[in-house]
């Protein structure tokens, strides 16, 4: 026995050497650890509980607004508005004036649009203004509104015809003058044809692939 093992101390007490007894038990890292996991699972449970709270109290619309892709594909779904339709020939009044030196042309004209389907006004010859000054097949003139109404529509049947807005003038009537490069008006089927994708017009082919929703 060592001089340094106390008295009546023996067996794994007993000192040897420089091997000193462990007189207190090893502490269990194992409750700590345990502690430490329970504590995190509380904060977690309060921060979810937290967060659950604020979206009750404000709403899920706002979220859904707040996002940019959602509020796209809410815009796609959404209808756009569709342009008002063209006016039918039939409820299209022409008047036709004749600026060039060739007689009888206005009224051979305005019977042909009447075949067509338009209503005829006034026929006869342009006034001072215009006789013998219209270089090109036609003008085509009317109210500022006529320009995205009727005078498309009558443009189908002179397809070369100049279109102008006449300033301060009032009504829906509008006026073919005929010009000096004027032969005859666009063949039927042409003008038929030009009519239709006219009302119904072909929709513009996008680039690129579409952001599905």
């Amino acid at each position: 026995m060592s001089m340094l093992t106390p008295p009546g101390m023996g067996g794994k007490y007993r000192i040897t050497g420089d091997t000193y007894p462990r007189m207190r038990p090893r502490r269990r890292h194992g409750r700590l650890l345990a502690a430490a996991a329970a504590s995190v699972a509380v904060l977690g449970l309060i921060g979810w509980g937290t967060v659950q709270l604020i979206d009750v109290f404000t709403g899920g619309a706002e979220k859904d607004s707040a996002s940019p892709g959602k509020a796209a594909c809410a815009a796609q779904a959404s209808p756009s508005p569709t342009a008002a339709p063209l006016p039918r020939p039939a409820q299209i009044t022409v008047n036709v004036f004749n600026a060039t030196p060739r007689s009888g042309l206005a009224k051979e004209t305005a019977d042909e649009l009447k075949k067509r389907g338009f209503k005829i006004g006034e026929v006869g010859n342009a006034t001072k203004q215009y006789d013998k000054k219209v270089k090109g097949t036609g003008l085509l003139l009317g109210p500022a509104a006529s320009l995205k109404t009727s005078l498309p529509v009558l443009a189908t049947q002179l397809s070369s015809a100049e279109q102008q807005a006449e300033a301060g003038r009032k009504g829906t009537d509008v006026d073919l003058i005929i010009g000096s490069g004027f032969k005859a008006l666009t063949e039927k089927a042409d003008a038929d044809k030009a009519l239709a994708t006219l009302a119904e017009p072909r929709p513009t082919p996008t680039t690129g692939k579409k952001k599905s929703c």
